[in-house]
């Protein structure tokens, strides 16, 4: 890994090394050389621009939960030879990370609930020169609202007038907001992340029927508001519910990484989103007209069963939170 410290011996110990010294290592300060300057990280509820905006987060999340730990269930990655330099190398990361956090200090998430909480985290990283220099981020805000015994929809109300109201609150990423940045790859050819594209791309074009056609009779699924479930049923209804509820919303893919790693199943990272209308009715309840934008990243592991390899175990995250802001505030019930 030239321009890295000798001490990673590879990408997914990189990722994984930097975020535990940065978090439960305490070591905060290290996010302005780990963290390249002018670092955009995106994430469905906000935009966030340079060191020190990520820092100030960071101690904001560490203050409401000082016990947060982040388990780094898997690194996704690849080489990004067109984002090398003369000094170093460069790479796209996916990471998944399952974190448990005790709600003991008020905060973001309003008064100390003692809430004991676990939830998951998807984080697409652009790296080199030893750094994270472009990030897209997913947190599962839903799941974190209903396991300290709130709704999720009255909690989103709560934030926007806690942030000052319609007009004053953080806007959620949409194309407006968002701010470009300089890693506009769109990933690797390797042929599993083509098959996640290609099954997400037609599920979401309400081709349903690839659904038992591709996923595993007894698939692992892991689904927003820390749902955890199996089978193709249950596929079947989330994806329904979500396209249901933006129904000509155009669907993007903006990036796919694929991987064969030795002692780990194939495996895939898709990086996705949905523009439009909140039109239908599905999983976001009485259509409101908002216009919406949903970011969201799927990761996938594929195995031997079925008809060819069958999709296994699924990881997809949206923001729900970020998603009701966008409808209440288009709505105008943020009261």
């Amino acid at each position: 890994m030239r321009g890295f410290d000798p001490k990673w011996r590879d990408v997914p110990e990189f990722i994984n090394g930097i975020t535990y010294h940065i978090w439960e290592g305490r070591q905060i300060g290290s996010l302005r050389h780990l963290y390249a300057d002018g670092l955009i990280v995106r994430s469905p509820a906000s935009v966030v621009v340079g060191n020190d905006g990520v820092i100030a987060a960071t101690l904001a999340t560490l203050a409401e939960f000082p016990d947060r730990e982040l388990l780094g269930e898997d690194v996704i990655w690849s080489d990004d030879p067109e984002g090398a330099t003369e000094t170093s190398d460069a790479y796209l990361s996916s990471h998944r990370l399952l974190c448990t956090a005790t709600h003991t200090h008020p905060g973001m998430y309003g008064a100390p609930t003692g809430a004991r909480l676990r939830y998951r985290i998807l984080a697409d990283c652009a790296i080199r020169e030893g750094a994270v220099y472009d990030e897209w981020l997913v947190r599962d805000q839903s799941a974190i609202v209903m396991q300290m015994g709130q709704d999720v929809v009255d909690w989103t109300r709560g934030l926007i007038a806690r942030e000052g109201g319609p007009e004053a609150c953080v806007k959620p990423l949409t194309p407006e907001t968002d701010v470009p940045g300089p890693y506009d790859r769109r990933g690797n050819d390797n042929e599993w992340g083509a098959r996640l594209a290609e099954i997400l791309s037609s599920i979401v074009a309400a081709d349903l029927d690839v659904i038992p056609r591709t996923y595993d009779r007894a698939c692992a699924l892991h689904y927003p508001g820390g749902q955890e479930t199996s089978g193709r049923a249950e596929a079947d209804r989330f994806w329904t519910g979500l396209r249901a509820a933006f129904p000509s919303a155009a669907f993007t893919i903006h990036h796919v990484v694929g991987r064969d790693d030795p002692l780990m199943p194939p495996r895939a990272a898709v990086r996705w989103s949905l523009q439009g209308t909140h039109s239908g009715w599905g999983r976001f309840g009485t259509p409101t007209g908002a216009e919406v934008h949903v970011m969201g990243i799927t990761q996938a592991e594929f195995g031997p069963f079925g008809e060819g390899p069958t999709l296994r175990r699924e990881w997809t995250l949206i923001d729900e939170t970020a998603i009701w802001k966008q409808i209440l505030i288009h709505s105008g019930l943020c009261e």
